[in-house]
């Protein structure tokens, strides 16, 4: 004979019953990502630009012995603050996440392009530092740790230190400064207008000294031409001189690198009669543009080199890839340093330092295919999220990624279901196989510029079968561009997106191999810095939401 439960036991019961259960759920069973360009292979002696393709901007560079540690921005994305090793410059591997838990900050409701600004890594005494900022979070903050694998430390905030792109200094003497872009003296005498400033810090405490704060830089190298965005800047000691060096003139194809020195930090920075040390401004139709952000380092055999960063446009000024990590080898003349004559394009191939091992390949040669079968237990490094470090959406088991829809969108500010890993070729092609989805669930392959600007090339259960649909968000606004139906629902699918420049174009592939295309090509332009603004590349993301009930 039947029992029923009465309603109070039911509800009872079912707050008993762990969320993870009920929820919805959307599960994908591999992810696959190709290059479809035809770069060339390396000429014989060399190795290749960009050295960090996709979205790794404002490197900034240190050594510790014979092994090179690089940094990049990371803006709203987490986990954040990328770092890379190398023991020849020319092979690097992520080592992992300088920005890795919850208690060292947070990017709750920011925009994309917020977040982590040009941080600066250094190595003294035994430990690695990366002061950096976290803009509209926090401010300008300290980080610490003895491997750059990680743990980092939990951030030392710098309330006394405003502005932008801090940089730490540690003199032969011990002494430690930060210098950073700031509001200049008194009121902005034009649109752009900023200042490089000097703080000391006690390096034992991590604590600047109070009323240390002097002015170095005041508009950029000739304040009479009104220069914009001075920013990024980086002091060596260097023989008998103090250099600085900054970018000038805005992250876009106006940006330069220039330098000063001085013989005393207490004395004026006079700037270089021949800057900027790199540019492509002079060259608007340049297949690399944009270049600045420089750090420098040199290597145990006394060669210098730089890292900085530089777009790969197409159709004018998009691009999709964002701002990448590039190297060149540094020269002196009458005491300047030099990265690139004026009016010389940034060369893609570059010789290989002496003793580079010449058959190894490197990052840029194997991102050109990423497969992930999500036989981990957690998402790779490749792998980044919106804002915080919450991931109780997505768990990986039995050769599967499964996400749990938090919104039912990705316009919203709120974090939400969502796995992006970086475009980092003009032409490429993206799959996953999505295996389930659950009623009210849509899932699919996302390509993300930022929260204002995507497509979405989604699957969800109607009631005659299963839904497939492409949806394009411009400026906010989301438009269903096209939809088909599947009959099966039970059956696994694969969403592909395939780019080429300036096109993208999407399919399906239904459980019996057949591939149909969904909707009319569309303008990859959207998904370009240019179009969506900011300062990131696009990804190409997993994502899962609420649907209508």
């Amino acid at each position: 004979m039947a029992r029923f439960l009465p309603h109070k036991a039911i509800v009872l019961l079912a707050a008993l019953i762990p969320v993870a259960q009920v929820q919805a759920k959307a599960t994908f069973e591999w992810f696959d990502y190709k290059a479809a360009d035809s770069t060339p292979v390396a000429e014989k002696g060399t190795f290749q630009n960009p050295i960090l393709p996709g979205f790794y901007p404002d490197p900034s560079i240190t050594r510790k012995d014979d092994t090179y540690f690089l940094v990049n921005s990371s803006f709203a994305y987490t986990p954040g603050l990328p770092i890379f090793k190398s023991n020849d410059l020319v092979h690097w591997e992520q080592a992992g996440h300088a920005l890795h838990k919850a208690s060292q900050v947070t990017f709750d409701g920011l925009g994309i392009s917020r977040g982590i600004f040009a941080p600066t890594i250094r190595y003294h005494d035994g430990l690695f530092y990366i002061i950096t900022t976290a803009v509209d979070a926090g401010g300008n903050f300290i980080i610490t740790a003895k491997d750059p694998a990680g743990p980092w430390s939990d951030p030392v905030w710098l309330p006394e230190v405003g502005g932008i792109d801090p940089d730490l200094f540690i003199d032969d003497d011990g002494r430690a400064y930060i210098a950073h872009n700031d509001a200049p003296p008194g009121e902005p005498l034009y649109d752009g207008h900023r200042a490089v400033w000097l703080w000391e810090l006690e390096l034992d405490t991590l604590k600047v000294v109070p009323d240390s704060r002097k002015l170095l830089i005041n508009g950029g190298v000739d304040i009479s031409s009104e220069p914009v965005w001075i920013e990024g800047p980086h002091i060596y000691h260097i023989n008998d001189w103090y250099y600085l060096t900054c970018a000038e003139g805005g992250t876009s194809v106006n940006h330069s690198q220039v330098v000063f020195r001085t013989r005393n930090l207490d004395e004026p920075f006079e700037p270089y009669k021949n800057n900027p040390i790199l540019t492509q401004r002079d060259r608007p139709e340049s297949n690399v543009t944009s270049t600045g952000h420089a750090d420098f380092i040199q290597t145990p055999q006394g060669e210098w080199w730089s890292v900085f960063l530089a777009t790969r446009p197409y159709q004018g000024n998009h691009y999709n890839t964002g701002r990448e990590t590039f190297i060149l080898p540094l020269s002196w003349d009458n005491g300047w340093p030099h990265i690139l004559p004026a009016g010389e394009p940034v060369p893609v191939n570059v010789p290989l330092p002496e003793a580079v091992a010449k058959n190894k390949p490197t990052f840029a040669e194997k991102s050109r295919h990423f497969h992930d079968d999500f036989e981990a237990q957690e998402p790779g490094p490749q792998w980044l999220a919106l804002n915080n470090f919450n991931r109780e959406w997505v768990s990986q088991a039995d050769s599967a990624l499964t996400l749990t829809p938090v919104t039912p969108s990705l316009v919203v500010a709120e974090q939400s279901a969502f796995l992006g890993k970086r475009q980092q070729h003009l032409s490429f092609n993206a799959s996953a196989q999505v295996s389930h989805i659950d009623a009210n669930t849509a899932a699919g392959l996302v390509v993300f510029q930022n929260r204002r600007y995507h497509y979405f090339l989604g699957t969800e259960i109607v009631a005659d079968g299963r839904s497939v649909f492409l949806e394009k968000v411009a400026d906010g606004q989301v438009t269903r561009v096209a939809q088909m139906r599947l009959d099966d629902t039970r059956q696994r699918v694969e969403l592909t997106v395939s780019g080429d420049q300036d096109t993208l174009r999407f399919s399906v592939t239904d459980h019996k191999g057949n591939t149909q295309q969904v909707g009319d090509e569309q303008a990859a332009t959207l998904v370009s810095t240019q179009t969506a603004g900011g300062f990131v590349g696009a990804l190409i993301g997993l994502h899962a939401r609420h649907t209508e009930q």
